[in-house]
């Protein structure tokens, strides 16, 4: 009888924990997150060279004030194009945190695909190359030195005798 009581306080207990994952955000966590996901887009303009959302200079004016300029944007309901074009009239295209998938931009993300391309056509004609190449003949090590047949068998058959255990 004892573990009825304890199944149903555990069972209650466990439903209540789980209640808060049933709720969905409330619209102002959802707005923050927007809000976030929309800073991340842009980068700050105290020439950290960081993303707005992860600058950590302690008392960063610039990303405080750009900040709160995207979240009063997303309260007031304006599109993310509305944001992102009143930032680059305000501060140009180099607050952007990637280039845009458009116009000359589209150099910056054509450019490892035709690097990787030439790296790979280099590497091929190189290995062509090298597999074109007549195998050098291997000429009497005594011939080129000008050692004696005599002297060379020597030293390699005290070589053998002195690395054997």
């Amino acid at each position: 009888m004892t573990k009825r009581p304890l199944l149903a306080t555990v069972a209650l207990f466990s439903a209540a924990a789980s209640l808060p994952l049933l709720v969905s955000p409330l619209p102002a966590q959802q707005q923050n997150d927007r809000a976030r996901q929309i800073g991340g887009k842009f980068m700050c303009m105290c020439n950290c060279n960081q993303v707005l959302t992860q600058c950590n200079h302690v008392g960063c004016t610039t990303s405080t004030a750009m900040l709160k300029q995207v979240d009063q944007a997303v309260s007031r309901g304006d599109s993310e194009e509305s944001i992102t074009q009143a930032f680059v009239q305000e501060f140009g295209t180099k607050v952007y945190a990637e280039p845009p998938h458009s116009g000359f931009s589209l150099v910056a993300w054509s450019m490892p695909v035709v690097y990787l391309a030439i790296g790979l056509v280099l590497v091929l004609f190189v290995i062509s190359r090298w597999r074109k190449r007549p195998a050098h003949v291997v000429t009497d090590v005594a011939q080129r030195s000008g050692i004696s047949r005599e002297s060379l068998e020597r030293a390699r058959a005290q070589a053998v005798r002195e690395t054997q255990d």
